[in-house]
């Protein structure tokens, strides 16, 4: 893989949690980082935080809901050299009305599959111009073990008896634009995988989470700096392959 040096990387939901420190982690191998935020006084402070850290780093507005502001990223983005080396999908949403299929609000459901899933697709199709650029891209979608059927078909799983329908559902579907957009891009250099960091303590989970941030943004860092013999088409927690 190329040296980092002049790689750019664009972070979704960068202003806070496992966004935040992956958009760090990533920064201090001599990535430049444009911090996706939504809402621009979180996101510019992020991005000068960053900056106290020795990084090169800038805001810019995404917000997942509003596809006015993905295209003025797209054309910032085309503005400033038309390359992208890295995206991180890792913004996403929870919605305290979603729940099991029995009683989640239907409204809810499509809520968390607005922002989670379709917002995520808008993203990414709107970057890959970008990073189609690059001789190397990485794309890493930032999912969870609760998209995983096999981990739900298993009474046994640690996480059997949580059943959000809409956030795990969401994140099956992300895993499945992993698998079609890893089998698309066979041969262009871009590697696509899904990440699963883990239950880490963030504001989605009212920091309920047993690791850190840093832990939980140890699959996402290393998929996205993945060396040009790394495995597509995946998901991976920090230990290796996990179940669809």
């Amino acid at each position: 893989m190329p040296t980092a040096t002049h790689r750019i990387a664009l972070v979704t939901g960068g202003n806070k949690g496992i966004g935040f420190e992956v958009a760090r982690q990533i920064g201090k191998t001599g990535y430049r980082i444009l911090l996706g935020a939504r809402d621009a006084g979180r996101g510019e402070a992020a991005a000068a935080q960053l900056r106290t850290d020795g990084i090169d780093a800038r805001f810019i507005r995404i917000d997942l809901d509003d596809p006015a502001s993905i295209t003025a990223a797209a054309q910032t983005i085309a503005r400033e050299g038309g390359r992208l080396d890295v995206l991180v999908n890792n913004a996403g949403i929870v919605d305290r009305s979603d729940g099991s299929p029995g009683s989640a609000s239907v409204a809810a459901v499509r809520r968390v599959f607005e922002t989670n899933f379709f917002g995520t697709l808008a993203v990414t199709q709107a970057m890959l111009p970008f990073l189609r650029e690059s001789q190397s891209a990485r794309i890493v979608n930032v999912s969870s073990g609760l998209g995983s059927l096999a981990r739900h078909a298993d009474p046994n799983w640690r996480f059997a008896g949580t059943k959000v329908l809409g956030y795990s559902a969401s994140k099956t579907a992300l895993n499945m634009l992993t698998v079609q957009l890893a089998a698309e891009l066979k041969g262009s250099g871009i590697k696509v995988n899904s990440a699963e960091p883990g239950f880490t303590a963030t504001d989605l989970n009212n920091n309920r989470g047993t690791q850190t941030v840093a832990e939980g943004a140890a699959s996402t860092v290393r998929l996205a700096l993945l060396p040009d013999d790394g495995p597509t088409g995946g998901i991976f927690s920090a230990t290796g392959p996990e179940p669809w």
